[in-house]
């Protein structure tokens, strides 16, 4: 599959640059925010103007300061992301006009080999016209006024961004496809796995997806909350020579709500819940140095109660005291708490050395079959009739209560529905018996899996 140009924008905090990319790809994926620095990571998108198509990039806003703090580990990542673009829009405040940074920044880019396009965003007005003529102070040929807000301007970017987007599109259909190695007729893929990894601030999320990734790609450091949005990475785990598509989500750190006052971290939790609800399978990650609390339970509920796979991962275990002790005291305790899932695969990593990630994806992929799993409507009914035998329903009030079959009504969660008369009195506790039963008889362990009655409009049933 041919790829499509990848377009990097760059600039100081606060410039528009997360506006911009939201535009472009058509929805907010980017958080947008008055204050200056909300974005960190470099978050990628599909972007589409009047037709064109490309990979846009936002970037953290460019700020100087020394590698080892934060902004500095943030810059590293901004200067990465244009190097490795086809281009860059360069975006600068038109009602600001052009600061030192723009100029050092306008320096740097200049040093690079990337193909600049120069933004003067919020031109609208007397104030953007002056930033307008100031631009043409930094060194690159025709400004684009630009509101990224309102959407003028695009035009003008569209004349800019064609060539670039064309000339890598031509260039890119003149590499043939590889051949085909068979015409085998394959059951239809279920697509990249989704693995989105949460867990409180801190916990070593952003750490964990570098280590897999084998690259520093996400922001890390010793500050809790560093992760603001949930960024999504692009990888391929090989295994025994097969290749697997994983699209990995990284995500905000989520505390108790009572503790969240500040507006912006409300937006990176609810963006880490809109992650959770993408994904496919969801690893909780703690930090083993601090073992379970009450949050680590409430996001997990969370995950099942949204039907999404769930994995504990229990990280840094390479420093944990007692390990042995820690691990068993997790595992009960996820059993006690998490009693609507029995079976939660719990497994020990180290974000810092990769020990244990392959067995954590491994099991990701296997949880997820799971999840996706569909039971033959013949195998199910025979596994429920032996069910109902050994063990028949209550006859609350002396009434009996029949339970006549069962079907599979969907997958990912695995959603079955049971017919019968009287089912609106079955009590919670067959409910438990039929969940357990299918967990060990049919293989839905560790999954979450919904069950639904439905009564009979059979007028003899009774």
């Amino acid at each position: 599959m041919s790829r499509h140009a990848t377009i990097a924008i760059v600039g100081r905090p606060n410039v528009g640059k997360s506006t911009l990319f939201n535009r472009l790809v058509g929805k907010r994926l980017a958080l947008v925010d008055d204050q200056p620095g909300v974005t960190r990571d470099r978050r990628e998108g599909d972007g589409k103007l009047l037709g064109l198509e490309f990979r846009i990039v936002d970037t953290a806003g460019f700020e100087d300061h020394d590698a080892a703090t934060l902004p500095g580990r943030m810059r590293v990542q901004t200067e990465k992301a244009v190097r490795e673009a086809d281009a860059a829009l360069f975006m600068i405040d038109g009602r600001a006009g052009v600061t030192p940074l723009d100029e050092e920044i306008a320096r740097w880019l200049r040093s690079e080999d990337t193909p600049i396009i120069l933004l003067v965003n919020k031109a609208e007005g007397k104030q953007g016209e002056n930033g307008l003529m100031e631009s043409y102070s930094l060194g690159f040929d025709n400004p684009i006024a630009l509101s990224a807000e309102h959407g003028e301007g695009v035009v003008d970017l569209f004349d800019a961004l064609r060539p670039i987007v064309e000339g890598f599109d031509a260039a890119e259909a003149e590499v043939p496809p590889p051949p085909a190695e068979g015409d085998e007729e394959d059951e239809a893929p279920l697509g990249p796995m989704k693995l989105a990894i949460v867990g409180r601030p801190n916990a070593g999320k952003s750490t964990l997806i570098n280590r897999m990734i084998g690259e520093d790609r996400l922001i890390t450091g010793p500050e809790a909350g560093i992760t603001r949005d949930s960024i999504r990475v692009d990888w391929q785990w090989e295994k025994d020579g097969e290749v697997h598509e994983i699209q990995l989500f990284d995500t905000a750190g989520m505390r108790k709500r009572a503790k969240v006052q500040d507006k912006l971290e409300k937006l990176s939790v609810a963006d880490a819940l809109h992650a959770v609800d993408f994904a496919e399978v969801v690893v909780l990650l703690l930090d083993a140095t601090k073992g379970l609390e009450a949050q680590d339970l409430r996001i997990a509920d969370r995950v099942l109660q949204e039907g999404r796979a769930l994995i504990v991962a229990l990280n840094k275990w390479d420093i944990a005291e007692d390990p042995s002790s820690l691990f068993n005291g997790v595992r009960a305790a996820l059993d006690d708490g998490l009693s609507q899932v029995k079976g939660v695969p719990v497994l020990s990593i180290s974000g810092a050395t990769g020990k244990g990630i392959d067995t954590l994806v491994r099991v990701a992929f296997e949880q997820r079959a799971i999840w996706t799993n569909r039971v033959s409507t013949a195998r199910l009914n025979r596994w429920f009739e032996g069910a109902v035998t050994s063990n028949p329903p209550p006859a609350p009030g002396g009434k009996r209560i029949k339970l006549r079959y069962i079907t599979q009504a969907r997958t990912r969660p695995p959603t079955f529905v049971v017919f019968g008369s009287r089912t609106d009195a079955l009590p919670g506790s067959y409910e438990r018996y039929l969940v357990n039963g299918m967990r060990k008889e049919l293989g839905f362990q560790g999954v979450p899996v919904r069950l639904n009655f439905r009564n009979s409009r059979n007028p003899y049933d009774e």
